[in-house]
């Protein structure tokens, strides 16, 4: 690890002990809010903890501050399977805001990541305005939706009939759940290997987020024999004078093919007493919205989900393919870790791509930020000069380093962490 940082002279910044660590998960609990977790939920973040990647700021005996990183690997366009920070449990006690704890936090957190080799951070933000400062751009966004069942209905594709579905304990059906899981992460940027331990997130079951609703029921879809696709899900009942008005709340589902993906939603749209489908944090280019009959009652709405943190340009840039051939020079700014600062040139296309630093003109002027919120492919270049957050130096080069960096699929997170 690297050097410790102090907030300011009463307080020490230090790597987490595995003995203090009811003591700063406590201190996070508070500072969102202060209602304590399920014990089973309490012990799965214990378990997923990563001490030695973990830090703490303590005033005494006091911890006022916390900030831990998963041993992520997220996938980037063309596939590729790359090293990535997830910060998380990240707090400030209110009593010890605006004297520099979060940025001394951020500050050794990405030197840490630095010196650990890896060129990317990654984080979801309980308020967005927060991570812009210290170099995250939006990079993936989703969806959520509240679907009236009752008056839409889905044309499905050829071969949806010949999948069955059967009820599964979600217990039972957990290995070959993420078995197919894990065939779909290098298919869609922003997707994260589950690594051990991680499966058991998705199951995870509290009774304090049922909201009325069910225990989470597991569904699987088969094609002569073999798992093609799953959804967990949740059903509230509800009855008003009109009879039945129930909700299913989708929580995780996964197909191999469109009829499975059909299959699957048909399915939760047909649930009996039920007229309402709710899910969040869906991908924003799932197919079964391009099934519907009227998309205007599905109830969408877009909100930021992934941000992403270049901690190594060069490095970054040269993990991920291009859709189409790029040979641009970017002017990047990044006074929060200045070594990122500079020229590169980026060549590459959609077999790899070379990124070093260059003394020759830029083409592109733009901050780490910019570089981030586009590097998954799921934001334009081209909107972001539109909002005057790139600057065009070399006509022509905004075009094709837009189109290049494009993605085929909407990038998108399955779950936070």
């Amino acid at each position: 690890m690297g050097t410790d940082f102090a907030a300011e002279a009463a307080t020490e910044l230090r790597v987490l002990r595995p003995d203090a660590w009811n003591q700063w998960y406590d201190n996070l609990i508070r500072a969102f809010g202060g209602v304590p977790e399920s014990a089973d939920e309490r012990e799965l973040w214990n378990s997923l903890t990563e001490p030695d990647r973990s830090i703490g700021v303590w005033d005494g005996d006091a911890c006022v501050g916390t900030a831990g990183a998963f041993s992520f690997r997220l996938t980037v366009p063309g596939g590729a399977s790359v090293p990535a920070a997830g910060v998380t449990m990240v707090s400030v006690a209110a009593t010890h805001r605006r004297r520099g704890v979060l940025r001394s936090m951020m500050r050794r957190q990405l030197d840490d990541v630095r010196e650990w080799g890896w060129p990317l951070a990654v984080l979801t933000a309980s308020e967005p305005v927060i991570y812009g400062r210290f170099g995250y751009g939006a990079a993936t966004h989703c969806v959520n939706v509240e679907v009236d069942t009752a008056r839409v209905s889905l044309s499905v594709p050829p071969g949806t009939d010949d999948v069955r579905l059967r009820y599964v304990p979600p217990a039972d059906a957990l290995d070959a759940c993420e078995a197919l899981y894990a065939r779909r992460v290098p298919e869609r940027p922003g997707m994260l290997a589950r690594l051990p331990g991680w499966e058991r997130l998705p199951v995870l079951d509290p009774e304090s987020e049922r909201n009325g609703g069910s225990p989470m029921q597991c569904v699987v879809a088969e094609r002569d024999g073999e798992m093609v696709g799953y959804a967990r899900f949740r059903v509230k009942p509800q009855w008003d004078a009109a009879g039945p008005k129930g909700e299913v709340f989708l929580l995780d589902t996964e197909a191999l093919d469109p009829a499975a993906h059909a299959a699957l939603w048909r399915f939760l749209f047909g649930i009996d007493l039920t007229s309402t489908v709710r899910a969040h944090g869906r991908p924003s280019d799932e197919p079964w919205l391009s099934m519907v009959s009227d998309i205007r009652r599905c109830g969408l709405r877009a909100r930021d989900s992934l941000f992403v943190r270049l901690v190594d340009v060069g490095a970054a840039l040269e993990a991920r393919t291009y859709q189409a051939p790029v040979d641009v020079v970017f002017e990047v700014e990044d006074a929060f870790c200045p070594w990122n600062a500079g020229r590169w040139r980026l060549s590459g296309d959609s077999k790899g791509a070379s990124c070093a630093p260059t003394t020759d003109a830029a083409d592109l002027s733009l901050s780490v930020r910019e570089l981030g919120a586009a590097y998954l492919g799921g934001v334009n270049l081209a909107s972001l000069a539109a909002a005057g957050r790139v600057r065009e130096v070399r006509q022509g080069a905004l075009a094709e380093a837009a189109v290049g960096f494009g993605s085929v699929v909407a990038p998108w997170l399955p779950h936070g962490f």
